[in-house]
């Protein structure tokens, strides 16, 4: 009796064991929601593109609060999903707390480096698709009067302003760039109204082109552009059909490209781990030209950008990196 028993134990155990091995991989979202038409958004784009192509189901969870980045990684990872994404750094204190707990799940995380062996950490050369728009922003113009509005007040977003503001500069040097954080929490990213608020401002001023790096706050920026008469800038996810004939184009962040990549990594036994960097040489960024902004983007304009492309890609134009030097020369 006890032989089976144990036997009996250890089949159960084994079984339980290939169960929580079969779960597919987990994304959790940060807040702002998954359809913040921006960055969440584009991570869930990827998630839907690797479920449509693979047929293999993925669970997702929408925070609320902050407390709970802990809790869902845990939860996760407890269940046997693998990978498990998250999109942004503010997760960055939760995986280092729970990746040593977790040795055999692969965790990966977009926009912050966490050095632990199980963790892929993805990050993008923002500037790099900022000063493409920065240089369509210039070009499209007529005030010379130009304007920026961030989210939550970290280097990350300085970096798509001082990005955004060298592209501004290179092809205008006279232009005057206006910008305005939203806020100093993580509320900033999710504030449309205090979005359309702050472009309100800048309008007034005299801005008649305005690119945001806000998440979900950009709905509000982009809105009261258009309802303005003056031209937005989408960001992360292209925004272009947003409002169309008013958004001047969208910088593409291919968060959906992290995504789809670690989940179909994970599933194929190919994940790897440590330092990921996307930019314009392995399309990470790029801007957005369809049929919602072809009227707005001349040859002349596509031409330019295309050819600072080529020169950003062949390192003959140098875009400053404020997470790497925070005296921004341009700002």
């Amino acid at each position: 009796m006890k032989t089976f028993k144990s036997w009996f134990l250890a089949a159960a155990g084994l079984s339980l064991a290939t169960a929580v091995q079969a779960q597919g991989p987990a994304i959790i979202y940060d807040v702002g929601g998954k359809f913040d038409k921006s960055f969440n958004e584009a991570a869930y784009n990827g998630a839907e593109k690797f479920k449509a192509e693979t047929g293999i189901e993925y669970r997702e969870f929408e925070m609320q609060s902050e407390a709970q980045r802990e809790q869902a990684l845990r939860r996760f990872a407890r269940a046997g999903h693998n990978p498990v994404v998250m999109t942004g750094f503010a997760f960055a204190t939760a995986l280092e707390a729970v990746a040593p707990d977790f040795p055999d799940t692969n965790f990966a995380i977009i926009d912050m480096v966490v050095d632990q062996p199980n963790v892929r950490s993805v990050v993008f050369k923002e500037q790099e698709g900022s000063y493409l728009v920065g240089i369509l922003a210039a070009m499209a113009s007529k005030s010379n009067k130009i304007g920026f509005v961030g989210g939550m007040d970290i280097p990350l977003i300085r970096r798509f302003a001082c990005g955004f503001v060298q592209g501004v500069k290179a092809t205008n040097p006279d232009a005057e760039v206006f910008q305005n954080m939203t806020g100093t929490t993580a509320s900033a990213w999710n504030d449309p109204v205090r979005g359309g608020e702050l472009t309100m401002a800048q309008i007034n001023q005299g801005a008649d082109v305005i690119y945001h790096a806000a998440g979900g706050t950009g709905r509000g920026v982009l809105q009261a552009a258009a309802d303005a008469g003056v031209l937005g800038i989408g960001v992360d996810s292209n925004q272009n059909h947003l409002h169309p004939g008013s958004v001047l184009t969208s910088m593409l962040k291919r968060v959906d490209v992290a995504v789809y990549n670690a989940f179909k990594d994970g599933t194929d036994g190919d994940f790897t781990t440590g330092f990921s960097v996307l930019g314009l040489d392995n399309d990470g960024v790029g801007y957005a030209l369809d049929e919602n902004n072809a009227d707005l983007v001349t040859d002349d304009m596509r031409m330019a950008v295309d050819s600072a492309a080529e020169q950003i890609i062949a390192g003959k134009i140098a875009v400053h990196d404020y997470m790497s030097d925070e005296s921004c020369p341009v700002m």
